[in-house]
């Protein structure tokens, strides 16, 4: 796929998941929620897992009605759990995204809300009265509950947290991810199947190729987060570090981290090509380039 063609097929993408994130995120929620839950969703951010989302149901010829919700959705989950992370009670950050945190802008209380009222929004927008058949919205449902709860990104945080100051070899630190970062990426890839028709070995591919992205993704913030300046960043850099967190940087080294990335790239291309997809499996490809890439 060419640049041109990618960079085209990702400008209208974002726009119509940021204007459904703005129309479905409400301004009116009582005693200023909705200003908060707005900050810490509205413009900012890669939008990678939207894009997931929107290219595996491109690739299946999948409902864009139901996908777009998808999208949405998994972007409530993913901002809540930053907005939620960023308190002072777990990583205890002040920047994100290029600007105060919620906590930092709103204060805790409100913070804690806005999350908690972005995670239950996330399955309201899953579940509309009409527009998306029920046995959809149920395996929508099921995909991103069973990525945001213990098994997967919570479980992987309470890991997380539980590792500081700890050494961790390298399969306890990507198991960490797989839940942490890599569940929820590799969920808004099979949430965008869903949203088509894909044999049992396309899913399994496509799940292949999202828990390779997912683990690529952390690989590189890992490198990021020692290479990069807060101010590209959008977030405070070093911070891992600095708070004793084990990292890919840490485990392996700066360079064996680099290379890991790159084997994950390839393992994610691999995948594709064993999901039957062909020519239409281009925008996941061109995704999974670009997360190795944004060291560049």
């Amino acid at each position: 796929m060419s640049p041109e063609a990618f960079d085209a097929w990702t400008r209208s993408e974002l726009a119509a998941v940021e204007d459904a994130l703005s129309a479905w995120v409400p301004a009116d929620a009582p005693a200023g929620l909705g200003a908060a839950m707005r900050y810490g969703v509205l413009d900012g951010g890669k939008r990678l897992r939207p894009l997931l989302v929107m290219a595996a149901a491109q690739a299946l010829d999948g409902s864009r009605a139901a996908a777009l919700r998808a999208a949405v959705a998994v972007e409530l989950i993913h901002a809540y759990s930053l907005v939620h992370d960023d308190m002072p009670c777990m990583d205890n950050d002040v920047l994100r995204r290029g600007k105060p945190t919620v906590h930092v802008q709103f204060g805790q209380a409100q913070a804690m809300l806005a999350g908690d009222a972005m995670q239950a929004l996330a399955f309201e927008v899953l579940t509309p009265d009409e527009g998306v058949e029920p046995a959809l919205q149920a395996r929508l449902v099921a995909l991103l509950a069973r990525a945001a709860g213990h098994d997967g990104m919570a479980g992987g945080q309470a890991i997380d947290l539980a590792s500081i100051g700890r050494a961790l070899d390298e399969q306890a630190l990507r198991d960490m991810h797989r839940r942490k970062t890599g569940a929820l990426l590799r969920a808004s890839v099979l949430m965008g199947a869903a949203c088509g028709r894909c044999s049992s070995v396309c899913l399994q591919a496509l799940g292949d190729y999202g828990a390779a992205v997912g683990l690529a993704f952390q690989v590189v913030d890992d490198i990021l987060d020692v290479t990069q300046a807060s101010d590209k960043l959008g977030k405070t850099a070093g911070k891992d570090s600095d708070a004793n967190k084990p990292t890919y940087v840490s485990v392996l080294g700066l360079e064996a981290a680099r290379a890991h990335a790159r084997t994950l790239r390839l393992q994610a291309h691999a995948a594709l090509a064993a999901s039957g997809l062909g020519g239409g499996a281009a925008v996941l490809a061109t995704l999974a380039d670009r997360v190795v890439e944004r060291e560049h």
